[in-house]
């Protein structure tokens, strides 16, 4: 057979997952998209494709100079997974990058069998003896890149025997700070879920080159943990950045997007110069009995951040302050004394407690017809009294629900654990029970809407982890509501914005231990403001000229 070091018609193109509005294709809707691009190309065309893509991934980062060995080690498993990482051999060998790959076992498969031949053939090292490197004397053995090219999408079992050995080594080698490169996804990782498959052993990487897209569980659960920078190789397929459409529409089925600023910038409310408070909403904020008052404070405060025109704080509590002292602009209220009349939205349970008096106002509450964001203890009372989830059902179409999955479980019936297996599946089960949007918090935030539309959120750390910050999300997205703004979108700007001011904060040195939720909202107004300005500069920037326009 012709040997060539690159497949033809095959750009090397890679780039960031996380900025990007990209689809999220399960593994049935791979299968679908490969079927039907694989049918007019050459054998083995999308294997050498990501081979060529992975290997230029690894030489654009490889560093000046290395010491004696391997400047790359890959590890092979015997399926398609494998061949992938020997196609990569076989382009870093043949462009004079030291390689060595551990292949325990042999390929099965045409397409693996193929790339393996291929290797040989170019002189690519391959060994199946383990262990992978032998210790050498007063000598760095440390690759440059160590690759996790073990099992792809395809594994439904926990990694065993040998696998689970290399995959442990793998980790370990991230852990004392190597390069990691997991190809198409990190090995043990369920690509539709983020959980490790049958719950086992998942390689740890620091970049993932995942192929012609993006998969969801590379960005929730714990495959925010595993995959570290994603990166998308489209293979030279449409994919990547476009949903099928036409004859592939149909067998796959509804798509999830990742969320990023190109999905909503465009709905947020602008503002005039001929503009006054009362252009940008009236927003009430309801909960904080006895004892919880600071959670209402919190959202409140996080609502004038977010550009609400007023911001009313109705405590239930008979004991609370008379006003917030750093925020006075907030207007405090009995609930039973605001003009309900000329609000324009709601955010309705933080701190609210389940007493009597707060079931009472939240039934009154859901047959208003402003949109309103439930959250915390209103989640709760749902949960637990009928007659509030029928409520919800009838005039859920302008709400917006922000569970976390203890409180997305509580809503549906079943355990923490079930919602976690499926966190997408779940988030759209619970927004067609109640026809309204819901926003199931967690590592990979998801906002779904009733007809089945979701957006994966990548912003956001573990500084987000305590207390008071999801109080601040629900006044941020009350804010964005008061304003116009339609709840998907508000939700998608609210989560994005919540968590970059978290990434951002922690990137300066000010988490992720230790943020409080307090630091968040001024962050977030920062961002907001700065998205805005940039989008419309970028808009008008593609414009002509008033000049120009005449003159043409």
């Amino acid at each position: 057979m012709t040997q060539n070091s690159a497949v033809e018609g095959s750009p090397a193109l890679s780039f960031s997952a996380e900025t990007q509005s990209l689809p999220l294709y399960t593994v049935a809707q791979l299968r679908s998209i490969e079927r039907a691009a694989m049918a007019p190309l050459p054998p083995h065309t999308l294997m050498g494709r990501a081979g060529q893509a992975a290997a230029q991934f690894i030489i654009e980062r490889l560093p000046a100079s290395h010491s004696y060995g391997p400047r790359v080690w890959l590890a092979a498993g015997p399926g398609n997974n494998g061949g992938d990482a020997l196609a990569t051999a076989t382009e870093l060998h043949v462009r004079g990058v030291a390689v060595e790959v551990l292949l325990p076992v042999e390929p099965i498969g045409e397409d693996a069998r193929w790339a393996l031949e291929r290797a040989r053939w170019a002189g690519v090292p391959v060994h199946a003896e383990w262990p992978p490197l032998a210790p050498r004397r007063g000598v760095d053995a440390h690759p440059a890149w160590y690759v996790d090219g073990l099992f792809g999408i395809g594994l439904g079992r926990a990694l065993t025997g040998r696998f689970a050995e290399i995959a442990a080594f793998l980790s370990a080698r991230r852990r004392d700070g190597h390069a990691v490169l997991a190809l198409d996804i990190p090995s043990g990782l369920d690509s539709d879920t983020g959980l490790g498959t049958e719950r086992g052993l998942v390689v740890e990487a620091t970049h993932t080159l995942t192929f012609i897209g993006a998969k969801a569980g590379l960005f929730t659960v714990a495959g925010r943990d595993h995959a570290g920078s994603v990166w998308v190789a489209p293979l030279g397929l449409s994919a990547a950045t476009e949903a099928p459409t036409d004859a592939l529409e149909a067998p796959l089925g509804p798509l999830a997007f990742l969320n990023a600023p190109a999905g909503f910038v465009k709905q947020l409310p602008r503002r005039k110069a001929d503009s006054h408070k009362g252009s940008f909403g009236s927003l009430v904020v309801l909960g904080g009995d006895d004892g919880m008052v600071g959670a209402p404070v919190l959202s409140a405060r996080a609502a004038l951040y977010a550009g609400a025109g007023k911001v009313h704080l109705a405590l239930l509590s008979e004991h609370g302050p008379a006003y917030d002292p750093p925020h006075p602009e907030i207007m405090l209220n009995r609930p039973d004394s605001i003009d309900w009349d000329s609000i324009s939205a709601l955010t309705i349970g933080p701190g609210m407690g389940q007493s009597p008096r707060a079931q009472e106002w939240l039934q009154t509450l859901l047959a208003r017809p402003e949109p309103k964001v439930l959250d915390a203890d209103a989640l709760n009372l749902v949960a637990s009294h009928d007659v509030l989830a029928r409520a919800l059902q009838r005039h859920g179409r302008h709400a917006v629900l922000t569970p976390h999955p203890l409180e997305c479980a509580r809503l549906l019936n079943c355990k923490t654990s079930e919602i976690q297996c499926d966190r997408l599946q779940a988030a759209r089960t619970l927004a067609a029970r109640y026809d309204c949007v819901v926003v199931l918090k967690g590592s990979g935030t998801i906002v779904a809407a009733p007809d089945g539309a979701c957006a994966l959120n990548p912003t956001g750390n573990a500084g987000l982890a305590s207390g008071g910050t999801g109080d601040v999300l629900s006044g941020l997205l009350g804010a964005l509501l008061a304003q116009g703004c339609q709840p998907f979108a508000a939700a998608c700007a609210a989560v994005y914005l919540h968590g970059l001011a978290a990434d951002v904060m922690t990137a300066a040195g000010h988490g992720p231990a230790g943020l409080t939720a307090s630091e968040i909202a001024p962050m977030f107004r920062t961002l907001y403001n700065r998205l805005i300005h940039d989008a419309d500069q970028a808009e008008r920037d593609t414009q002509p000229s008033q000049v120009n326009a005449r003159s043409a």
